[in-house]
């Protein structure tokens, strides 16, 4: 399954691939969309599942929980689902990450794009600029996962792909995603864009 699977690219590839997928969205529009390629589209909340418990082998979460009204809940859903020695894939922004790439609100007016230092607010300030999204830190994560069945198989923070910058800029951009993938066997990891996580329900 794919959850906040959009208008269900992700789903569509990986089942050209073979995979039997069933793709996740909230928002109705992009929900129908998805279904132009696949009967297999949900339209329903990630706190809100309405399907059995044990049904997938495999979850794949990219950068959805931070934006659910309760991650908590969205978390324990994901569990719920898996089978028995199933995983969850999961992306979410990372506290440590230099900038909050969701824009922000000031003055009751909203700046898109990429604010630098936000997320070294502190938390209440932070959450004030940008409401409309979450950051984690490795704690915070870990915290959406106590007392749940699972184990964790990987736990790290990665850099983005950067295409847009490769496409605007060619090698140079090529050269930066190579430098900061590099860092991701550093311990300057610790200012990746997003936490990358992979739990096995037990």
């Amino acid at each position: 399954m794919e959850d906040g699977c959009g208008v269900g690219m992700y789903v569509e590839k990986m089942t050209a691939l073979g995979a039997d997928v069933t793709g996740l969205e909230y928002d109705f529009g992009r929900a129908r969309d998805a279904r132009a390629n696949s009967e297999k589209i949900i339209n329903a909340a990630g706190e809100f599942l309405p399907l059995p418990s044990s049904t997938f082998d495999l979850i794949l979460s990219h950068e959805v929980i931070e934006h659910v009204q309760d991650d908590r809940s969205a978390i324990a859903e994901m569990i719920r689902v898996l089978k028995m020695g199933g995983r969850a894939v999961i992306f979410c922004p990372n506290r440590g990450y230099p900038f909050e790439t969701h824009g922000i609100f000031w003055k009751e007016k909203y700046y898109f794009g990429n604010k630098p230092f936000v997320n070294y607010l502190p938390r209440a300030w932070r959450d004030k600029l940008a409401p409309h999204v979450r950051v984690y830190s490795s704690r915070d994560l870990q915290r959406l996962f106590d007392g749940l069945p699972v184990k964790f198989i990987e736990r790290t923070i990665i850099f983005g792909a950067y295409d847009n910058i490769i496409v605007r800029f060619g090698i140079l951009g090529k050269f930066l995603r190579a430098a900061l993938q590099f860092l991701e066997k550093t311990p300057l990891k610790v200012f990746g864009l997003s936490h990358f996580w992979v739990v096995e329900k037990v």
